[in-house]
């Protein structure tokens, strides 16, 4: 006998994981307008310095500092992560794996909720004494260890002290993502479908379980980093204090080694949602998907071997400096491949611009600057140049926002009349796309121009600096500020479109189980999917890239359906 649950149980409480996939990525969303919030404070003292900025006031260098660190951890841990990993993971795992759950619900609720908190304690050192953390989203020693409980001796005032709370925050996130890998990887090996082989698992899965694995590998020294930084803050040790045998260069180690493959770990998720999508509206199978496959675990392991090219500057042997600067080289080679796969799937197919479609294609236009520009920037003798100007600035942002922005706009689009049971607005979708383009580009690119000119990154006042400040730099500054805000701002036209698309779900149309004509069990569930996810628990009989099959009538075969006369 079931009982029905109540209210709390069912969305805040639940162990259902396409609501705790939904509860990651509103969450994620809630934290990008924090972040978002705080990018446009400091963005705006940049274009206009000492001004009054509008609906905030005026920003002094202490608050300058802690808003860039804060975006920066905000915009990689708590908002890429929660939409591309935690989020699609939870979502999609157990779909498209044909099982009803997670192997672990109850771990997966709790892994949520420790997230929760984790976002609640950041956000609360704002509001301690002292304010929050302001010594880089890096986390780098001496500013992030032992400065405060030197001052401040009391154990509960230093615990409680902006830069403790930072750390206790970085740890409990990263406690949840660990809980969540583990459960995805279970969820893989041990649940799918009866057919379901290791090569008929879609490829977004694939990626989702190898950033997962990079993500646990890589992780552990980060959070030994962590808590030996919590004891120099709190305890008083001195871990990282030369004066007492410590050294600071440690932690950038730790730090990196982490660091550097959690940039994968968010890539991952992001292309393989790109896969699915190339895939069906070119009608085409996916080019070498074997080859894909095998690219990403060679990416994976060379990951977490090429951390240092972050700390050229930092007194490295150039002999070691060689072997990092060619292997962050060596690693564009398996990506290469991946999207070159990409291509050649797109060539000689059917392509319909779907909205994700269009969002896929710019995903891999965008983030090919990214790409290129890491290739420039892993050359030590560049690096040294290069290192802590804007030109850094720009590669990352060019880096993360295609693959966290138009990547889950990927997946948005793409997904959203699975679990919701209608399409958003294509021409919303179209003004969205066009608009989020020009101005993420209005934003960016000119940056690299403003690094090249030696301008550094963190500088509170660039008027101070009137050999920088000559023209045309100043209205590259402002240009770059004002349409980071108006990149903000466009993305209202996609919240608009949601709560549009889900006000009118009931009166309008139904759109079928399957409105892409998609072969992956996920669309061969009802839509929005039960508790339980299928009414008939599926088997598989083929791959899930099966499309325009020579001499068949339909151009699509549901993994759960035997391909006739084949």
């Amino acid at each position: 006998m079931t009982h029905e649950l109540s209210f709390w149980r069912k969305y805040f409480f639940s162990e259902d994981h396409k609501v705790i996939g939904m509860q990651y990525i509103i969450t994620g969303l809630i934290m990008a307008a924090v972040g978002g919030w705080l990018a446009y404070v400091f963005r705006y003292q940049l274009a206009y310095p000492g001004a009054s900025i509008p609906l905030y006031g005026e920003l002094g260098p202490a608050q300058f500092n802690s808003f860039i660190t804060n975006h920066g951890m905000i915009m990689v841990l708590w908002v890429a992560m929660p939409l591309l990993l935690s989020g699609l993971g939870n979502l999609l795992i157990p779909l498209m794996i044909g099982t009803d759950d997670m192997a672990f619900p109850t771990v997966n609720m709790i892994s949520i909720w420790i997230f929760i908190l984790s976002g609640i304690i950041l956000i609360a050192a704002f509001f301690v004494p002292g304010g929050a953390f302001g010594g880089g989203w890096t986390l780098y020693p001496p500013l992030s260890a032992g400065g405060y409980r030197n001052t401040n001796p009391e154990f509960f005032t230093a615990l409680f002290s902006g830069t403790s709370l930072f750390i206790l925050a970085v740890a409990l996130e990263i406690v949840a993502m660990l809980m969540g890998g583990i459960n995805f990887l279970v969820t893989v090996i041990n649940k799918r479908a009866p057919g379901m082989t290791a090569f008929r698992i879609p490829l977004i899965i694939w990626f989702i379980c190898i950033a997962s694995l990079d993500f646990m590998f890589s992780v552990a020294p980060l959070v030994a980093g962590a808590v030996m930084l919590l004891f120099d803050n709190i305890l008083g040790t001195g871990f990282y204090d030369p004066a007492r045998g410590g050294d600071p260069i440690l932690f950038q180690h730790l730090f990196w080694f982490f660091g550097h493959p959690e940039v994968y770990v968010i890539l991952l998720p992001s292309i393989g949602a790109v896969a699915e999508v190339v895939s069906v509206f070119s009608r085409k199978p996916l080019f070498a998907y074997n080859t894909i496959v095998k690219l990403a675990l060679v990416s994976a392991v060379l990951a977490v071997i090429v951390w240092a090219h972050h700390q050229f500057i930092s007194g490295i042997d150039p002999r070691m400096a060689t072997f990092f600067s060619v292997g962050t080289i060596i690693i564009s080679i398996p990506f290469a491949g991946i999207f070159l796969s990409y291509m050649a799937t797109l060539w000689g197919g059917s392509i319909r611009f779907t909205m994700p479609m269009i969002w896929a294609l710019g995903m891999i236009g965008t983030f090919l600057i990214g790409g290129l520009t890491g290739l420039f920037l892993g050359s030590n003798a560049w690096d040294m140049f290069a290192h802590d100007t804007y030109f850094i600035v720009a590669h990352f942002h060019y880096t993360l926002i295609p693959v966290s922005l138009y990547g889950f706009f990927t997946a948005c689009y793409y997904w959203f009349p699975k679990f919701f049971g209608i399409m958003l607005s294509t021409a919303l979708g179209k003004l969205h796309f066009w608009l989020t383009f020009v101005f993420f580009t209005g934003f960016a690119f000119p940056l690299f121009f403003f690094g090249l000119k030696g301008a550094q990154r963190r500088v509170y006042d660039f008027s101070a600096f009137s050999e920088l400040m000559e023209d045309p730099y100043v209205l590259i500054n402002q240009v770059s500020t004002i349409c980071a805000i108006l990149l903000m701002l466009s993305q209202f036209i996609w919240i608009y479109s949601v709560v549009a698309a889900l006000r009118k779900r009931k009166s309008s149309d139904p759109i079928g189980d399957n409105p892409w004509n998609a072969n992956t069990l996920e669309w061969q569930a009802p839509s929005p999917p039960p508790h339980g996810n299928f009414e008939t628990a599926p088997e598989v009989f083929h791959g899930p890239y099966e499309y325009s099959v020579p001499g068949h009538e339909t151009d699509f075969h549901p993994q759960n359906k035997p391909i006739p006369n084949s």
